[in-house]
């Protein structure tokens, strides 16, 4: 991979993963225009460099177009997933409570696709469950708010995420500015 290339994923990741990268969200999917083998390498360099940080990334799905990267804090997600009311919207869905975070990205991969997604992938970003079932039953209109997502409750409170989130972007694009390539950036 060129080192054009890498800044290049270096910057989409920052932009549109910024808040996991830097330990304030759970998990982001972002989208890459990308070769399956440019990809592939990259994430490998993920895996190998962030080792032991705490931060995953997973091909979700891939289709001509383009490549579906969720990264993840394995930490954070596993104590969201374990809420409660978490678990239970999850239940609906077919997620049992004995299966493992692997095994459930696993499922979650097996039930997207490039052009649509399952309403589940909402828990797996962290989205408030209020606001996922207000996405659903809304079929995604009349929403209090839009930013990160689609907010049907807590409108306020979900604006200040959104401002924190927006910080974190600007942080690592300043680290990047700097110089810093994402690995180094991110520690």
């Amino acid at each position: 991979m060129s080192e054009v290339e890498r800044k290049s994923i270096d910057s989409v990741l920052a932009f549109h993963g910024a808040p996991t990268l830097l330990g304030v969200k759970c998990a982001n999917l972002i989208s890459f225009d990308r070769n399956e083998c440019t990809m592939s390498e990259y994430l490998c360099e993920f895996t190998d460099k962030l080792y032991g940080s705490g931060l995953c990334a997973k091909q979700l799905c891939k289709c001509r177009k383009r490549t579906l990267v969720y990264i993840y804090n394995e930490k954070m997600l596993e104590a969201w997933l374990k809420m409660q009311q978490v678990r239970e919207f999850l239940s609906e869905y077919g997620y049992t409570a004995d299966i493992t975070i692997s095994e459930m990205l696993d499922k979650l991969a097996s039930r997207m696709n490039c052009e649509s997604f399952p309403h589940e992938i909402g828990v797996f970003l962290g989205y408030p469950i209020g606001d996922i079932k207000g996405f659903i039953s809304n079929s995604g209109k009349n929403c209090l708010l839009c930013g990160y997502w689609k907010v049907y409750e807590n409108a306020e409170k979900a604006k200040q995420t959104f401002e924190i989130y927006d910080r974190c972007r600007d942080t690592l694009f300043d680290r990047l500015n700097q110089g810093m390539n994402l690995f180094q950036a991110v520690k």
